[in-house]
């Protein structure tokens, strides 16, 4: 996989740098793949909905409004997400259940930890674009993530 720098240095016009926000949790911390979106408010139904999914290598981005009072993501979460071929998630919320996510083959990041999980109310829109962290992300766009950041991209890169 491209490294986020070597997108940066190769794509300088191509990549979109997400600020320095977010903190990795998963067991993987160097993944990409190709967006899918959900915007959800302290309600993740749409993201077991999308995790139960084939994921195909893609990764979930949650715009969860940075939210820290409940929890995204836990580990129940992260273990049908990596069985069902998702590459990752990143969370502009919380997550939860830490030492279960670091034990999944699955690139995890938010902006913290909680331990209280969400509402289950059906809320949520999926397959939008959603903007935080200084950039907008797309269905279909590609994310890059390692311990140097996160970058998106409108296509995949080669490097």
């Amino acid at each position: 996989m491209p490294h986020t720098a070597d997108l940066c240095d190769t794509y300088p016009d191509k990549v979109r740098v997400l600020a320095p926000l977010f903190t990795h949790y998963g067991g993987r911390q160097v993944f990409h793949g190709p967006i899918e979106t959900i915007l959800a408010y302290e309600d993740n139904s749409r993201v077991r909905e999308a995790l139960s999914e084939a994921g195909e290598g893609r990764v979930l981005v949650i715009d969860g409004g940075a939210s820290l009072r409940r929890s995204m993501v836990g580990g129940d979460l992260a273990k049908l997400a990596a069985a069902n071929g998702w590459a990752g998630i990143l969370v502009h919320g919380a997550v939860r259940d830490a030492h279960e996510l670091e034990a999944e083959q699955l690139g995890v990041l938010a902006l913290g930890l909680i331990p209280r999980k969400t509402d289950k109310r059906g809320l949520g829109t999926r397959g939008i674009s959603v903007s935080f962290a200084g950039v907008t992300f797309a269905p279909g766009d590609w994310l890059y993530a390692d311990r140097d950041g996160v970058v998106v991209s409108a296509g995949k890169l080669e490097i």
